[in-house]
């Protein structure tokens, strides 16, 4: 018999079964509701999870040049490999030479844009995503850089909604870009009033590039947001001081607000005390703590580019990772710090980068008929962040005949690390039956939440289903 899917709305409940409202007291009291409960735990993995959204990223670019030439599409094999190895997103940086002095983008080049997308999605790997205009060469850098004008960029910005908000799915963060080289906001012709003085910037400035992270903001869908690349990019978006009193409250977080949306990249980590420009405060330790603070919530991540020992080292580089909530780091660069790291520290980073939920343990309630069962779940977070877009969390109950999809009223962006949390449902509305139970946290977007490659797998022995991209907690549940 074919199996049937249905969908049931579930009440996070507490475990103990209400009497129900016509029963007298009396009535309660001599016939007590049958109440049996089973309780499993489970054991820990030390395997490497490849989950979506966390751990290294493999960096890929493409050019579009002046004369329409230097386009390389992602491959799909390339993409399926990274996946075998553990790595389930890339950064795509789309260079566009081109379009830097004329504001229409070609409409051959976002068909090639949106063919990169489809092909990651089929490959069920995520793309973290910058677009810029110019690298750089050789340092010292002088002007004219060749970036783009305010003007230009907003009207990209603009003609790349569309795709922004289709591909949303499989764009866990976009970085900011278009500005300066490398899209990372300091060397520019057109976003500081001295281009030779890079780093002075006046009010104008300010506001000029506050338009862009905007307008990249309201051409993606509410679910997602940006990274800039330094703590004062945020702080003058946003219009807070550094320190922790400028950073996300819990209140603030997930709450869809512009503050809640902006995340950090930092591409120079562990390069220097102030990380290359990075930290602009004085002291350092004002970024450093409002960094802290502020990505226990967005998203954090980036590149290591030079060595500078003992931070460059493991033991330095992994209690930074916790503090400052990593969630990905480049694979690719710098080969000279993450050598440095050994296989053990590479191992220990591919297991904590982002989240890593362990199952601890479950407990199914039941009652005789009338009296709804319900089922717990205790779940540990051993990574280094929390999820930092939504991620729902539901039950599965699996009958021979059925699959019923139970909603939890829990969201998993706000279990963080070093945290354990319990969620719990109560099964009203299921049909009566006897189902094997598992724990889901799928992709929220309808076009890829039935894909495994994009679901969360906890990190414990013999639970992962991966067909069905559900943990099994090897519970039964009976409903009369």
């Amino acid at each position: 018999m074919k199996k049937r899917i249905i969908t049931t709305t579930a009440i996070a409940a507490a475990l103990a079964l209400a009497i129900p409202a016509t029963a007298s007291a009396h009535q309660a009291a001599a016939h007590p509701a049958s109440v049996t409960s089973r309780t499993v735990t489970y054991a820990a993995s030390d395997a490497v999870i490849p989950n979506p959204a966390r751990g290294f990223y493999h960096s890929t670019e493409t050019h579009y040049l002046k004369d329409g030439s230097g386009y390389e599409p992602l491959d799909l094999a390339s993409l399926r490999a990274f996946r075998k190895e553990g790595v389930t997103q890339i950064l795509r940086e789309f260079w566009m030479e081109k379009f830097v002095d004329q504001k229409t983008l070609d409409p051959k080049w976002l068909k090639l844009v949106q063919k990169d997308y489809d092909t990651a999605r089929k490959a069920g790997v995520s793309v973290i995503t910058r677009f810029a205009y110019v690298q750089g060469g050789d340092f010292p850098y002088n002007p004219p850089y060749g970036d783009a004008d305010v003007d230009t960029v907003l009207a990209h910005i603009k003609q790349l909604t569309p795709i922004l908000r289709k591909n949303a799915d499989v764009i866990p963060v976009l970085q900011e870009g278009f500005i300066g080289l490398w899209g990372e906001g300091y060397y520019t012709d057109h976003f500081a009033a001295d281009p030779a003085n890079p780093g002075v910037l006046t009010d104008a400035d300010w506001a000029n590039r506050n338009r862009v992270a905007a307008a990249e903001l309201k051409a993606l869908p509410k679910s997602r947001g940006i990274q800039v690349r330094t703590m004062q990019m945020k702080q003058k978006a946003v219009g807070v001081t550094s320190g922790t009193a400028g950073a996300l409250t819990p209140a603030q977080a997930h709450d869809g607000s512009t503050k809640s949306r902006i995340g950090h990249h930092n591409d120079c980590f562990l390069a220097a005390p102030d990380d290359w420009g990075t930290f602009l405060t004085d002291p350092l330790s004002l970024d450093q703590d409002y960094l802290a603070a502020d990505s226990r919530y967005v998203a954090v991540g980036g590149e290591t580019c030079n060595v500078d020992a003992p931070r460059s080292e493991f033991p330095s580089a992994a209690a930074e990772m916790a503090k400052y909530h990593y969630s990905y780091l480049n694979r690719d660069y710098n080969q000279d710090v993450l050598g440095s790291w050994g296989a053990a520290g590479l191992t220990e980073t591919s297991k904590k980068l982002g989240y890593r939920f362990v199952l601890k343990s479950s407990t199914v309630t039941t009652a005789t008929k009338g009296h709804a069962p319900s089922v717990s779940v205790k779940v540990a977070n051993e990574g280094w962040s929390a999820p930092y877009n939504s991620r729902p969390v539901k039950l599965v109950l699996t009958s021979k005949n059925r699959t019923i999809t139970v909603p939890i009223t829990a969201d998993a962006d706000t279990w963080q690390p070093g945290k354990t949390v319990t969620v719990s449902a109560a099964l009203k509305h299921v049909p009566r039956g006897t189902y094997q139970v598992a724990l889901a946290l799928p992709a929220p977007e309808k076009t890829i939440d039935g894909n495994p490659n994009y679901a969360i797998q906890t990190a414990n022995v013999g639970t992962w289903n991966a067909r069905a991209g559900v943990n099994d907690l090897k519970q039964k549940v009976t409903v009369r």
